[in-house]
């Protein structure tokens, strides 16, 4: 029975085996399953329901950890600490504003999150992982999350190892065990048994979950699944703490900025109103005042409202993002690396013709190519194999006469990897004599052949020159020889080449054009032939200013890289390391860079780019290493995404430049006022209701309209530049609220609570329409139209704020009715104000343009680690829903 083998236990620092992982591979079978027939479909069933699905977790939406996201800024905290001393000290009002402030801060905030999540949650179930497993006598693919212990499973390169298994046959496997034991080298397999106490990360005959197949073929028996693995007890252990993106960082830096700011101004001002004899009450209250009416409290709410917004748009345009913070670091990529498969050209490769070399026809060089695979084709159903391969067995199904491979029996085989490039195969004839197939790169197959025929370089070389895939298969007689290697790989025979086709996209031109027009240079890292890659670029019209092989990147030192990378164009023959190396070394240039790739080649590359993209046909480990998964292998799929990231951005630091600076401003005005006025220039209460006024106005800036000029380019977070626009903008409101005293004491010879009124009514007003001029470097409404939700909101709350005085409330919150001459002069304060700002917009992005990215540096290089750690942790989940233990 199943439950005859327990979980293996914890200890410190080592997993020990339980007795029952001990046993001899056969008493194993004996208890689970028969290896030629596998479980039947009613046996695993059975045990689905009793052992559960195979998934260490699964992606859900929890209420506490997103309300515990949402409460943890500073911002919130200082909010919090207001609240407290205000009812402390008697002002019930004050703390009640603050109390609804803090409410919709994080309600808001709450809500937008948590349905994000929710979206998110229904958008990873569209993310599968499939195992090829042997059930009922067929071979048969089935979802991860549906494996049970006793079910047999094929390994090959590439695969996530599903769940934790006992290896039964072995073809040079060997398995990446870092997220383990923290070996960066891939282990050799085995099938010999071992000896009670080893400890299980060291066993040469099992495969756990999690790791990677770098190299072979095996086939095994699961004996443990979901959180009985080690991984899986591994993952159940750790907090689930999520790493900063930088859009995070960015986030909390402008925070630390907005407190230090507050805790300057509330010091100065209560000091001052204390040397100047004023209530010590009322001086801390209205300096707690001034700290929280500089916070933008809402900014966690605009930020995820915008970003929840954003990911329902992209989740249209069949993107989905793990994280909904990394639909800003899509926004940043401004160097696009990708594989010209699939995604230049239509990934539906097909098998046009065999070329013969020497004394063999077409149909035996396909033949011969049939016998060199790892498919397994069951009547229609063709499972494993590469694309090329997959093309390959389609063709014979169609024309079987020209490709009978009946009559041969395969006994052995050594797998593909990325060092040869080349698959071999023993096969056996009817007459018992045994023959080595060879198949893979031209370069690499005839590099092992002998005598090879003039007339067969030529034709590959036109070949190429068309843009064609060509794979060469050379054979040679082998007697005796069962398991091959690599060292058997020699005096070979050219048979032929067969040739494929994958012409390119009829849309990609456009897509290429548009990334260009986004400010995105996309280059091609490939495993092909450079002149088939530098073909589909002439016909795409991308520009190929420069073609860098393998074998000249590992003639070039990293200084040597960086010059040629801004030269070149395509990347071909590279190997997974030099993919990642590539990626790497643009880094350090200061640019963010994409890499878009599907396979166990390309995981590399996707750790160490700033945003990792793949698609969902990937295979596991590449879509386990991607931050973004594309559900349609699209350029300009992509192009929406890097501008939804690019609209986010914008739209949020809409928000942060007017809040900063208006706020800025008006508690600049109030600290003033504070030195020559005999009474406080306006309440606390009322201070903390003019803000719960304007920031409800801005909870719709993520519907605005976004500039083009603004998402041509991508922006980063430099808090140095939101600073100086704040101390810019912030000065020209205080020139308003100065008049506007002016105009309340010398005009209208207002007492304390008429000033405060008209205060109130000015600053409400100039600060929310001002969000009309910042929101764009154009002229507003004639050259940039802000969407009708905003514009809604900011006249709506004017408005209340105009009438307010007017309401029975107006007693209770220290208002006095206005004259109607304040309100004349109130439209000329407001048109002249507006004008002020857009003089000084001219003058302020004359002088400084653009925000521009902060020096990577160091940041750069932790911030790789960071991601690589994170997001190898995230691949090792086989789960469709994963939850994400890293990033």
């Amino acid at each position: 029975m199943v439950s005859s083998f327990p979980a293996t236990t914890q200890t410190t620092g080592v997993h020990d085996i339980s007795s029952s992982a001990c046993l001899p591979v056969h008493e194993v079978l004996r208890e689970l399953v028969s290896t030629r027939e596998g479980l039947s479909a009613e046996a695993a069933a059975d045990r689905l329901r009793q052992w559960g699905p195979n998934a260490v977790a699964s992606h859900k939406a929890r209420v506490l950890p997103v309300l515990w996201r949402q409460m943890r800024s500073p911002l919130l905290g200082l909010l919090f600490a207001a609240a407290t001393i205000s009812y402390v000290v008697g002002r019930h009002s004050d703390a009640v504003i603050i109390g609804v402030i803090l409410t919709l801060s994080v309600g808001l905030g709450f809500v937008n999150e948590y349905r994000a999540e929710k979206a998110a949650e229904a958008l990873h179930g569209q993310i599968s992982h499939q195992a090829v497993v042997i059930r009922g006598g067929r071979v048969t693919a089935v979802d991860v999350t549906a494996l049970v212990p006793g079910d047999v499973v094929e390994l090959r390169l590439g695969d996530i190892v599903p769940a934790d298994l006992r290896l039964l046959e072995v073809t040079g496997l060997e398995c990446g065990e870092s997220v383990l034991t923290g070996e960066s080298l891939p282990v050799p397999k085995d099938t010999a048994a071992v000896s009670v106490g080893v400890a299980l990360a060291e066993l040469s005959c099992c495969a756990l979950m999690g790791t990677v197949v770098h190299a072979g073929s095996a086939r095994a028996v699961v004996v443990a699944t979901g959180t009985a693995t080690e991984f899986g007890k591994i993952a159940a252990g750790l907090s689930g703490h999520q790493l900063e993106t930088e859009f995070q960082r960015g986030l909390r830096r402008f925070s630390m900025l907005l407190v230090y700011v507050a805790g300057t101004l509330t010091t100065s001002i209560f000091v001052i109103n204390v040397v100047l004899h004023k209530p010590l009450i009322d001086s801390l209250l209205f300096s707690l005042a001034i700290a929280v009416g500089i916070t933008p409290q809402l900014l966690p709410a605009v930020v995820s409202s915008s970003l929840a917004a954003g990911s329902r748009r992209m989740s249209r345009q069949k993107v989905l993002v793990k994280r909904l913070v990394c639909i800003e670091d899509l926004g940043d990529v401004d160097v696009l690396f990708t594989d010209k498969t699939g995604t230049l050209t239509q990934g539906r490769i097909e098998f046009k013709r065999a070329l013969p070399a020497g004394r063999q026809s077409p149909g035996q060089v396909l033949k011969w190519g049939l016998l060199c695979t790892d498919v397994d084709a069951d009547g229609s159903q063709i499972l494993g194999g590469n694309p090329l391969d997959t093309a390959l067995w389609e063709a014979a199904t169609a024309q079987p006469e020209d490709a009978d491979a009946n009559v041969y029996q395969r006994v052995g085989m050594l797998p593909f990897d990325h060092e040869r490039r080349m698959f071999s195969t023993v096969v056996r004839d009817a007459m018992g004599g045994t023959v080595l197939v060879t198949k893979g790169a031209p370069e690499s197959v005839l590099e092992r052949c002998e005598n090879v025929p003039e007339q067969a370089r030529t034709l590959l070389a036109t070949e190429f020159a068309a843009g064609n895939r060509v794979v060469a298969v050379a054979t040679r007689s082998a007697p005796g020889l069962v398991r091959p290697a690599a060292a058997d790989e020699h005096g070979l025979e050219l048979a032929g080449l067969l040739v494929f086709l994958d012409p390119p996209k009829p849309d990609a031109a456009a897509a290429l054009l548009r990334l260009a027009g986004l400010g995105v240079t996309v280059k091609i890292v490939t495993g092909d032939n450079p002149a088939v890659a530098v073909r589909v670029c002439h016909d795409l019209g991308l520009t190929s200013s420069g073609t860098i092989t393998g074998t000249d990147l590992d003639a070039m030192d990293d200084a040597r890289l960086r010059a040629a990378i801004a030269h070149t164009t395509v990347f071909a023959r590279v190997s997974p390391q030099h993919k990642a190396r590539i990626v790497r070394v643009q880094r350090t240039t200061g640019h963010d860079v994409a890499f878009l790739g599907d396979g166990v080649n390309d995981a590399l590359a996707l750790h160490a780019a700033d945003v990792g993209i793949s698609v969902d046909s990937a295979t596991d480990v590449a879509k386990g290493a991607a931050d973004v998964i594309l559900l349609e292998k699209d350029l300009d799929v992509l192009a929406d995404g890097v501008v939804g990231g690019r609209r986010i951005f914008a739209n949020t630091i809409k928000y942060v430049l007017m809040g900063t600076s208006s706020n800025f401003g008006n508690m600049f005005s109030a600290a003033g006022a504070s030195l020559f006025l005999g009474f406080l220039p306006m309440l606390p209460s009322q201070i903390l209701l003019n803000n719960l006024l304007y920031d409800t106005s801005q909870l719709a800036i993520p519907t605005d309209r976004v500039d083009e000029a603004q998402l041509r380019r991508p922006s980063h977070w430099d808090i140095r530049f939101i600073r100086r626009f704040m101390i810019f903008f912030g000065p020209l409101s205080s020139v308003f609220d100065f008049a506007t005293f002016g105009v309340m004491l010398w005009v209208f010879h207002s007492g304390p609570a008429q000033f405060r009124t008209g205060w109130f009514v000015e600053s409400l007003a100039t600060q929310t329409l001002v969000i009309f001029a910042i929101r764009t470097r154009r002229i507003p409404f004639w050259r940039s139209h802000p969407s009708l939700p905003l514009t809604l909101a900011a006249l709506g709350v004017v408005s209340v704020g105009v009438l307010l005085p007017a309401t029975p409330l107006a007693a209770r919150l220290g208002f006095q009715p206005l004259p109607l001459g304040f309100f004349v002069a109130l439209v000329a304060m407001v048109i002249c104000y507006l004008a002020l700002i857009e003089v000084g917009k001219r003058i302020f992005y004359r002088w400084r343009p653009t925000p521009i990215a902060e020096p990577r540096g160091a940041v750069g290089h932790s911030r790789l680690l960071r991601r690589r750690a994170a997001r190898f942790s995230t691949a090792l989940r086989p789960d469709h829903r994963p939850r994400h233990v890293g990033r």
